[in-house]
């Protein structure tokens, strides 16, 4: 049962979680309110438009995901693949949302605002907020009616794309047989067999290294490369500028309460004059008159209850209770950032008309110049290290390009050399070769061009800089047989040694088809070792694997024997028992869950088909 639990845990769930994880699928309310509008076309689908920027939205998700799937290093992304995917994962989402609609797949109006009502973002203290749904759909450009047109599209295409994924049939032996498989325990026996031994006194001519070449290039492909030269700089290599003055503390100082103010908790409240029934010049003709009565004597809150055409904020006195920079606008929040506690504002034009704001600032308790003194000199002397280090990095710039060479910083900074690297690919492990920013430029359409400039300076991740020159590259793919010509007849030899290993222990492979283990392993000088009991995906070695798992179940006191292929070496692969009875004994909510799983598993590939089907009829240009 253990091993059952590993499986669905392990290679199995992963396998089936990654089918699973449908681009189709939805993302969640925020994925709706990120949409805008659309701008230039990138497909059309049967006259329907997918828009450029739908298109890079999808692609830069899928792009952080894969980033995060190789640690940031942008160098190992194929970009045109992905977008190629991204365009075809919005073609199919677009033809099943119009068969959606051919098919009568719909919600009402009542069942969408249920669901909006259901949302923990819109919510306030676990009720539906307006003035939240409100602020939402300002931010994101919406309207009401255009978010839930929308949601009405993409449930649509959820309840459609569920159809495939939760009710496709399984049959209880296809069951059965994906739990055989992954719970199948096998008992192996291995005897290595090292070629060293066979390889005395072969030799492989031109000819046959070159026939053997032509026969494998696959064997003979190269990853791309390049020839490099480096120097790397640090800080620490700079030298230590003058203690910090007091009037360098006292300009410090001066930013710190700068900050501190500006990060003061600020109550803001706005009157809003809209340009819905009016021009853009009668709106701003009233918002001065509203500000010229708050000049002459009317409160705020009265005037905001009197002109204020927000319904949430108005009989609040004006005030945005969710107010959050960028809910209206830059020339809003810049004006909220200006303004000191209780002044008014003069009115601000928005995308929704005019405001008239006004703040209060609850003043911040800042501490003295004294108490912040110590932090104060520790931050001083570390910008002043920065901003020399930053005017040094900058000079050597200027000479390494401007000379097309390296050797100027070894002359200025005398504890820097120019470091030499070959054969370098993306996947060398070098502390600073292998960063991501550095590997983009050493492998950038420049240098596959010819471009063999020596870099400006790049920033690595500990603050160090580099400058790289690369003085050759390699493209990938086939080596030329006369780079690959000492490695052809290596492999020759190796193929050789092989063949006289198989000569020597084909009697006792033989044998094993006939007579008992025991018997042919006490006559063949072969020494098999026990290497235990095994399912499938448990860390064997992929070749003993699929030997092992290739074979008929044995005879009783009988094994069953094949050959691994691992370099330099033959393995002899035996199984002398087959337990296939685990499955029988799945308990049956694990049973069941295996069940969902393939069940979803088909449903993907044959949604996958039903689109493919779609796309062969739609008219996609």
């Amino acid at each position: 049962m253990e091993s059952f639990r590993t499986v669905i845990k392990g290679w199995l769930g992963k396998v089936l979680l990654i089918l699973f994880l449908t681009p189709l699928a939805l993302v969640g309310i925020e994925g709706y309110f990120n949409r805008g509008n659309k701008a230039d076309v990138a497909k059309t689908v049967n006259g329907q438009e997918i828009s450029k920027k739908d298109l890079e939205t999808l692609t830069q998700s899928y792009k952080q995901q894969y980033l995060a799937a190789v640690k940031g290093d942008e160098s190992l992304l194929n970009l045109p693949v992905i977008q190629a995917k991204a365009l075809d994962i919005l073609v199919s989402r677009n033809l099943l949302i119009q068969q959606a609609e051919k098919l009568g797949i719909s919600l009402s109006d009542t069942q969408i605002e249920q669901m909006l009502a259901q949302q923990p973002s819109l919510q306030e203290n676990g009720q539906f907020s307006q003035k939240l749904y409100e602020n939402y759909l300002r931010s994101i450009g919406m309207t009401s009616q255009g978010l839930i047109s929308s949601l009405r599209q993409d449930h649509a295409l959820k309840m459609l794309t569920s159809t495939f994924s939760d009710y496709s049939l399984v049959s209880k032996v296809d069951l059965m047989q994906i739990a055989n498989l992954q719970t199948e325990q096998r008992t192996l026996h291995l005897a290595s067999i090292k070629l060293d031994g066979y390889k005395t006194g072969l030799t492989a001519s031109n000819q046959e290294a070159t026939d053997y070449y032509n026969k494998h290039q696959n064997e003979f492909k190269q990853l791309a490369s390049v020839d490099v030269d480096y120097v790397v700089l640090s800080p620490s290599m700079m030298a230590k500028p003058a203690p910090a003055t007091e009037a360098e503390l006292q300009q410090a100082y001066s930013k710190f309460v700068e900050t501190q103010k500006k990060d003061a908790k600020r109550t803001v409240k706005h009157i809003l004059i809209t340009t819905d029934a009016r021009d853009d010049a009668a709106a701003q003709k009233l918002a001065k008159e509203v500000y010229a009565k708050i000049q002459g004597g009317l409160t705020f809150a009265q005037a905001a209850s009197q002109f204020s055409e927000d319904p949430s904020s108005k009989t609040k006195g004006g005030l945005v209770e969710a107010y959050a920079p960028g809910v209206f606008s830059d020339a809003f929040d810049k004006t909220v950032l200006s303004l000191k506690s209780g002044q008014v504002s003069q009115p601000v034009k928005t995308q929704y008309g005019y405001h008239i704001i006004e703040v209060e600032t609850q003043a911040n308790q800042i501490p003295s110049f004294e108490s912040e003194k110590a932090r104060l000199v520790a931050e001083v002397e570390k910008n002043k290290i920065a901003n020399v280090y930053s005017d040094s990095v900058n000079s050597l710039n200027e000479m390494v390009v401007g000379n097309d060479s390296l050797e100027g910083i070894v002359q200025e900074v005398k504890s820097t050399k120019v470091e030499s690297l070959n054969g370098v690919t993306l996947a060398t492990q070098n502390p600073y070769l292998s960063q991501p920013n550095v590997k983009i430029k050493l492998f950038n359409d420049d240098v596959k061009n010819g471009d063999r400039n020596a870099s400006s300076n790049i920033q690595l991740a500990n603050g160090d800089t580099v400058w790289i020159k690369v003085r050759d590259y390699h493209a990938a793919g086939v080596k030329p047989l006369a780079q690959a010509m000492n490695d052809a007849k290596a492999k020759v030899i190796d193929e050789k040694a092989r063949k006289a290993v198989q000569a020597k222990i084909a009697t006792m492979l033989a044998e094993f088809k006939t007579q008992p283990a025991d018997q042919v392993v006490a006559k063949n000088k072969v020494t098999f070792e026990s290497a235990g009991v095994f399912t499938r995906s448990q860390g064997l070695k992929r070749e003993i694997e699929r030997a092992a798992f290739s074979l008929a179940t044995p005879k009783p006191g009988m094994w069953s024997v094949t050959t691994a292929n691992l370099p330099n070496e033959l393995v002899v692969v035996a199984v002398s028992n087959v337990n296939s009875s685990a499955a029988n004994a799945i308990p049956a909510d694990q049973l069941q869950q295996l069940k969902q799983l393939y069940r979803q598993s088909r449903g993907q590939q044959i949604l996958e088909d039903y689109s493919q089907y779609l796309k062969s009829h739609a008219k996609i240009k």
